[in-house]
């Protein structure tokens, strides 16, 4: 799938996985009471600054900040942009 949007200079475009729905011992967490993913696949990448190369690469997937990143939605979809700097690791 291809999105028309190219994110600029050190800046990445996430999807988050779906928030878990049921515990592991199964009991089904209200909306209300979800956590917020902090784990997410990478969609786009910007190219980067001409001091520091981008690490990160399309089909990543990556943990991240709770709070980092603003919310996009694109195509019916929702996304985070974030600096890769807010990225925490690569999985």
């Amino acid at each position: 799938m291809s999105l028309n949007i190219k994110p600029l200079a050190d800046r990445v475009l996430i999807e988050p996985v779906a928030a878990e729905t049921k515990t592991a011992s199964g009991i089904i967490i209200p909306d209300n009471a979800k956590e917020k993913p902090q784990q997410g696949k990478v969609m786009a990448i910007g190219k980067g600054t001409k001091d520091e190369p981008m690490t990160v690469k399309v089909g990543d997937t990556v943990l991240y900040g709770k709070y980092t990143g603003t919310e996009l939605k694109l195509e019916g979809k929702d996304y985070l942009m974030m600096r890769e700097s807010d990225i925490l690791a690569i999985i």
